[in-house]
């Protein structure tokens, strides 16, 4: 493959770092790069400096002749006083721009439901944020080079731009540089991963989950190496091969070494005893909502939501902005009154959320973390049974990525990723027994976010998660719900079922909304005759299993609340009763998934 532009022995320091020493490496024909690594370790230094934005102090950067480079900055540089059709397609004449499929591709996936005409001013950070993608994306350039592509995008979003993207760059010549903490993202888009630690750059080949196997590999083989970051990576290691088919199930991932280096590494979370302690410190009754709905202005924003939520749930909630996301977590929570229907809350019931806002830190400002943690509670619990093990404040603080001498800095010194995550050892030390978290992985990096899920896994009680980050979903949740049109739906296929839900909306929207008589919005079943009623019947009977079984955890549950807690023996039966029960569900939800798509 011909080479598009490379390093040679790139250095960089700024007064008080070296961030780069004797760096080369090089970017050919359809490379396809994620850059990973630490926040401050240089990632976006490194994209700027290769895209020409930024002169090393040592070294060179070299550009085959022609070749042109796209930029997408971190920041926000859209101009607020023109419209977003002057943003993306300039002073070009509509029949040019409207007569190229690809510009057409772009303003549909990323604009097409924004005024076209209507200024830039007061669009929303992830409107802004789609119309410079776009603005970026209707352009020819030999090379782009993303940073942070994804933030304030909503899953919808991203997962557009990963299939533009690899549709473009496997046609294409060109290359693909991205610094993005969006795991899925890196896994779904690259072909290989550069991680940029300790003033060097290191190749992996392969996206994220590949990249995760040699990090293990390269840190087996390493005597220095950290023990702690080794087995996260390996924990991870273990998830990305158990527990997510969607990756599994790539041919790059399928490598014999893998389940060697895994063997001796346990569940993530051990499930039945978490689900124990859960209902131990809850009891039965954690938050049902019975029929809810909320109104405002004479508008539904919620209605008819049905949702017993039990001890130990771990559930993802998805849904366009503005969908009802944050007032459904305000009816669990108390801070939203619904205005039909009503809440049930059981009184052992403490609530705690992770915001956006940082609310909890707003007292702190002016002080040094320690004084933040010493007022805290002397200890921590982390982990269950045997492997329980009890942490001081500052040693979760370490755990969570602090080092000895910020303990001395001041929380409004300390960086965005840093506030979040004393955000949430405040939160976690508080002792709640549903935890709330919205948008929580906002300026972590991936080693961080590993930190956090690593928490979290050892974390008895009710998490309720709203992100946009598809893989934080799916590493620390069970089950996904959606919020559409007003209602909460269950997604038996999880975050794959929920686009292809919205997918089929949008193409509905677009036609014109319900269909006419005569005529239809849904694709033809791929079934037909006696192969068409036996699958209607099977997935008529497995419907009406879900529905059983959810009754019988439901009050299996409700009878080990009741049962003798240090019977710890007939507690493990009733357990493991539930854990079969969950398991058939599961096993009936994939089928009932599989069933749905057949029939269209």
């Amino acid at each position: 493959m011909a080479h598009l532009l490379g390093a040679e022995g790139l250095h960089l320091e700024f007064p008080t770092k070296v961030v780069f020493d004797g760096v080369s490496l090089g970017v050919d024909e359809g490379d396809r790069i994620g850059i990973v690594g630490r926040n401050g370790d240089g990632k976006s230094s490194l994209m700027a400096m290769l895209a020409g934005r930024l002169e090393p102090d040592a070294g060179r950067v070299t550009v085959r002749g022609g070749v042109t480079v796209g930029v997408l900055d971190q920041g926000d540089t859209l101009d607020d006083s023109l419209t977003i059709a002057q943003h993306v397609v300039g002073d070009r004449a509509e029949h040019d721009w409207a007569g190229d499929a690809g510009v057409r591709d772009v303003i549909a996936g990323l604009v097409g439901d924004l005024d076209w005409n209507g200024p830039v001013a007061g669009l929303s950070g992830g409107q802004r944020r789609r119309v410079a993608l776009a603005r970026l994306l209707v352009g020819d350039w030999d090379v782009l080079a993303l940073d942070e592509p994804t933030n304030h995008l909503d899953v919808e979003a991203v997962a557009w731009l990963a299939a533009h993207l690899k549709r473009r760059w496997s046609a294409s010549s060109g290359a693909l540089l991205v610094v993005t903490h969006d795991r899925w993202f890196l896994d779904e888009v690259c072909t290989k991963t550069w991680e940029v630690h300790d003033r060097i750059v290191e190749p992996f080949e392969g996206g994220y989950a590949a990249y995760v196997l040699q990090r293990v590999e390269r840190d087996r083989q390493s005597a220095v190496i950290e023990q702690r970051r080794q087995n996260l990576a390996r924990k991870e290691l273990a998830w990305l091969r158990r527990g997510a088919p969607a990756r599994t199930s790539k041919p790059r991932f399928r490598i014999d070494a893998a389940n060697a280096l895994i063997a001796d590494v346990p569940e993530i979370r051990d499930k039945v005893q978490l689900q124990s302690l859960a209902v131990s410190r809850l009891g039965k009754d954690v938050v049902d909502l019975l029929d809810a709905g909320v109104a405002y202005d004479g508008r539904d924003v919620l209605r008819d939501v049905e949702w017993r939520i039990a001890p130990g749930e771990r559930t993802g909630i998805l849904g366009v902005n503005g969908a009802g996301k944050s007032t459904l977590l305000g009816l669990v929570a108390g801070t939203v009154a619904p205005t039909s229907g009503r809440v049930k809350r059981g009184t052992t019931v403490k609530v705690a959320t992770l915001t956006q806002r940082m609310d909890e830190l707003d007292q702190y400002m002016d002080d040094p973390v320690r004084v933040v943690i010493s007022g805290l509670r002397t200890s921590y619990t982390i982990g269950t049974g045997s492997k329980a093990a009890e942490l001081t404040p500052g040693q979760l603080l370490e755990r969570m990525g602090f080092s000895s001498a910020q303990l001395s800095t001041p929380v409004k010194d300390l960086s965005g990723g840093q506030q979040r995550r004393l955000q949430l050892l405040l939160i976690l030390l508080d002792q709640p027994n549903v935890l709330i978290l919205d948008e929580p992985t906002n300026d972590l990096d991936t080693d961080m976010l590993a930190a956090i899920e690593d928490l979290l896994d050892s974390w008895a009680g009710t998490l309720l998660v709203v992100s946009h980050d598809r893989y934080f979903i799916e590493r620390v949740t069970d089950q996904q719900y959606a919020v559409m049109d007003g209602r909460l739906r269950h997604l038996p296929g999880g975050i794959d079922e929920y686009l292809k839900l919205r997918s089929r909306s949008l193409s509905e929207q677009r036609s014109g909304g319900s269909a006419t008589a005569g005529s239809t919005s849904t694709a033809p079943p791929t079934l037909a005759g006696s192969d068409l009623r036996a699958a209607q019947k099977e997935l008529a009977a497995a419907e009406r299993r879900i529905q059983k079984l959810t009754a019988q955890v439901d009050a299996a549950r409700a009878a080990l609340a009741d049962h003798d807690q240090a019977d710890y023996v007939g507690l493990g039966d009733k357990m493991r009763v539930i854990g079969e029960m969950q398991a058939e569900m599961s096993a009936l939800e994939d089928r009932w998934f599989e069933l749905s798509e057949l029939l269209g």
